[in-house]
């Protein structure tokens, strides 16, 4: 089975690509969903980020306080790096679990909006990194979040760019409104399927 993995920057759109992909029947394991679950739900971690964060980091009914994690992270970059190292492996965890109960399929995919930052690539046997011009990416964020420009390019300061998350990809989906995506999905699907049925896993 070939592990592949989808990763964008914020407004990319590469939920909108996963999407296409679980309609084809593909599995796909979301690692930042999977991360705010295991935060709440894994003991050993929960301690672990009350031991970095602070007791505030859990209001009383023992769910995440995500507002006061938040503001603590937004401008620490050390804190976030160090939260990082504690949910990333959790999250590898969960994950190779979830590869375990999906070993039949042709190829499964990790959704992951940080992933050449940690590291995850490296344990992939191909990336799909989804493409958009920055202002394009702006404009989704302000409709769908209602962010601020401001915020949103603080955003994008902290993540890497397209052209560096480029540089490792496997496959490119350009998703800027003139090339349709669909076409692109089924593209890449159909040569990962392919390699799968030869046993080339890259």
């Amino acid at each position: 089975m070939i592990r592949a993995g989808v990763t964008g920057g914020i407004g990319s759109g590469k939920s909108i690509v996963c999407h296409l992909f679980s309609m084809l029947g593909i599995p796909v394991y979301n690692a930042d969903q999977s991360a705010k679950m295991l935060m709440e739900r894994d003991d050993t971690l929960k301690n672990d980020i009350r031991v970095l964060i602070g007791t505030e980091a859990y209001l009383e009914d023992e769910t995440l306080n995500r507002s006061y994690l938040a503001a603590q992270v937004f401008n620490n970059e050390q804190l976030l790096l160090e939260l990082n190292k504690l949910v990333h492996p959790a999250v590898m965890k969960d994950y190779t679990n979830w590869l375990m109960d999906h070993s039949k399929s042709a190829y499964t995919l990790l959704e992951a909006a940080i992933m050449m930052e940690t590291g995850i690539h490296k344990e992939l046997d191909a990336v799909i990194v989804v493409d958009a011009p920055e202002p394009l990416r702006i404009a989704r964020v302000k409709n769908r979040d209602g962010r601020s420009e401001v915020e949103i390019k603080e955003i994008l300061s902290r993540q890497w760019s397209s052209e560096e998350k480029i540089k490792y990809a496997s496959f490119v989906v350009e998703n800027d409104d003139k090339n349709l995506v669909i076409p692109q999905v089924l593209e890449i699907d159909n040569i990962l399927r392919r390699k799968s049925n030869s046993g080339i896993t890259s």
